[in-house]
C-alpha cells in the first residue's frame, strides 16, 4: 500500500476502476488546515484528464507497469502489429493506445507499457527522438531565413512534419515523436 507521499510523475494509479498516468503533482499546506496533495491525471484506459485531490498521507493504489520493447510490422484491419524482441510474441494494439503512431516505421521501435497484474498492454509509446527520410517539401527560397519561417514537409511515416526552409526533398531530419517538432537534420 502506498501514500500521497509516494507519488511521481509518470506513476500509474488505479482510481476508480480506471488507471490514470500521473502528469502533474503538488502540495498545497495552510496554516490552519491539514496539507492537501494535488495531481492532474492522464486517463490510460481511457481519453478523459482530471484532477484530484487527497489528504496528505492518505492511501493511493499504484499499478505496477513493465516497459517492453517490442517492433512494429504491419498495420491492418486488426490494429498495430507489434512483436516482443525478447519471445517473439505478436500482438496487436488499436491505434488510440499509441502515443504519435503517425511516426512509426516499418521494423522500427516501440515501447509497449504492460500491467504486471493482468499482464495486459495498456498503452506504447515510441522512443523520443526518430530519425525519418522527407519524401516530398516545396523547394525553400534563398536568403528567406531572417525568420523562422517553417513549412509543412511529408516523411516516410506518411506523417507531416513542419521544418525550415533550408531541408530539402531526400534528407534525413530528427523528430521530437513527443511534441512533433522538427529537431535537426541528420548526416548519411
Amino acid at each position: 500500500m502506498a501514500s500521497t507521499a509516494d507519488i511521481s510523475r509518470g506513476m500509474i494509479l488505479k482510481l476508480d476502476g480506471s488507471l490514470y498516468s500521473v502528469v502533474d503533482f503538488g502540495e498545497n499546506k495552510t496554516a490552519r488546515a491539514a496539507a492537501k496533495v494535488w495531481a492532474k491525471l492522464k486517463g490510460v484506459d481511457n481519453n478523459r484528464s482530471i484532477e484530484k485531490t487527497w489528504n496528505s498521507g492518505e492511501n493511493i493504489f499504484p499499478v505496477r507497469v513493465e516497459k517492453k520493447a517490442y517492433q512494429f510490422l504491419y498495420k491492418d484491419e486488426s490494429g498495430y502489429n507489434l512483436m516482443n524482441n525478447e519471445t517473439f510474441e505478436q500482438i496487436a494494439l488499436a491505434e488510440e493506445m499509441i502515443d504519435a503512431p503517425r511516426f512509426l516505421k516499418d521494423g522500427g521501435e516501440i515501447f509497449v507499457f504492460i500491467n504486471t497484474e493482468t499482464e495486459q498492454p495498456i498503452g506504447a509509446e515510441l522512443p523520443e527522438k526518430i530519425v525519418a527520410r522527407v519524401t516530398y517539401c516545396e523547394p525553400g527560397l534563398r536568403g528567406d531565413t531572417a525568420t523562422r519561417a517553417l513549412k509543412p514537409a511529408s516523411i516516410d511515416t506518411g506523417g507531416t512534419v513542419n521544418v525550415p526552409l533550408f531541408v530539402e526533398e531526400g534528407e534525413l531530419i530528427r523528430i521530437n515523436t513527443k511534441t512533433g517538432e522538427y529537431i535537426e537534420r541528420v548526416k548519411e
